[in-house]
């Protein structure tokens, strides 16, 4: 059985590739050749906290595997991540337990770069300022992943902490070739920018409909389950995408907040939802039709984009010689 911590799973795991290997895999899932239940989890109520599992079989990507992820958000007072989790992945054709790789290297890499697929798909061409809405490990991941599919010359960072935000820029500018700056308001952030994009834990909304520019593209992957990142407005008036309508629209622990509860007080209804990644990919159905139309991006976080990262790590390890090999 291999063995992949974190450090090697990051130094494995190429964005680019990712990008192109999440494009396969959401058409594959969009046209029902992956086998992906919806997550299941147990809740440990005094903490606030759950311990989720997530397999999927996705043939293309040759790849049997299951994630087990712990969302403690409490841990954001510590130094503990408040996401923490491995990944197991079987053999296809025995069942054989055949790696245990680091979930958080895989997670958060995977989810910026669908986000940047879906930027690839629905944000302009030209889009050049981006929001990063948070101050975690996935504002780090999107800022990277969103200057590989648009030419970003601009980043505006803002959160909860005005601290934490100039600590990311400034982390972020010595090591990217674009103007980085920390704001103090969300709004300051979404004020003219391309595409935008929530990483945040927020109850009340951080994406507001009268703060965005029209064009812009928003990525939503927060998740909070007493609240939401964006308001009625924004979702009511926007080109919303999923990665899965069944996942999107399921109650906890799988489905969206952002989307629960416009449908239920009557703001939208459940056809709003108007494609998956895998239906634009495929062009079953149409992206973006105007210049000034809003595009939203709702991320839950679905088992085939876990598939298609560990493919291309496992793939990697084993051609670099990397890793350790245990036996049970």
């Amino acid at each position: 059985m291999l063995v992949l911590p974190r450090a090697q799973v990051e130094s494995l795991l190429d964005v680019d590739a990712l990008i192109d290997a999440l494009a396969q895999a959401m058409a594959d899932f969009s046209a029902g050749r992956a086998s992906v239940p919806d997550r299941v989890a147990a809740l440990v109520p005094e903490q606030d906290g759950f311990l989720a599992a997530m397999p999927g079989y996705v043939p293309s990507c040759k790849v049997l595997m299951s994630k087990l992820m712990s969302l403690f958000p409490h841990n954001a007072a510590t130094r503990l991540p408040t996401h923490q989790g491995v990944i197991v992945a079987f053999d296809p054709h025995t069942g054989a337990p055949a790696a245990l790789l680091d979930a958080i290297a895989i997670t958060a890499i995977r989810t910026g770069a669908c986000s940047a697929l879906s930027a690839r798909l629905l944000a302009r061409e030209n889009a050049a300022v981006l929001a990063i809405l948070g101050t975690g490990v996935q504002a780090r991941s999107h800022a990277r992943a969103m200057c590989r599919v648009r030419p970003i010359r601009h980043i505006r960072i803002a959160g909860r902490d005005p601290a934490k935000a100039k600590q990311l820029a400034a982390e972020l500018s010595s090591s990217m070739d674009v103007a980085v700056e920390a704001v103090s308001s969300y709004r300051d952030a979404l004020d003219g920018a391309d595409i935008a994009c929530a990483t945040t834990h927020a109850i009340e909304p951080v994406v507001r409909r009268p703060w965005l520019t029209p064009g812009v593209h928003v990525t939503s992957v927060g998740y909070n389950r007493a609240g939401r990142e964006l308001d009625d407005a924004t979702i009511a008036e926007a080109l919303v995408c999923v990665e899965s309508r069944r996942a999107a629209l399921a109650p906890f622990p799988a489905g969206s907040t952002d989307l629960l509860i416009p449908i239920r007080d009557g703001v939208i209804t459940a056809d709003h939802v108007h494609a998956e990644l895998g239906e634009l990919v495929a062009g079953t159905k149409r992206g973006r039709s105007t210049p000034e139309q809003i595009t939203v991006y709702k991320s839950v976080g679905v088992a085939v984009q876990d598939a298609a990262a560990v493919a291309l790590v496992i793939a990697a390890a084993q051609q670099q010689d990397i890793g350790e090999q245990i036996s049970l």
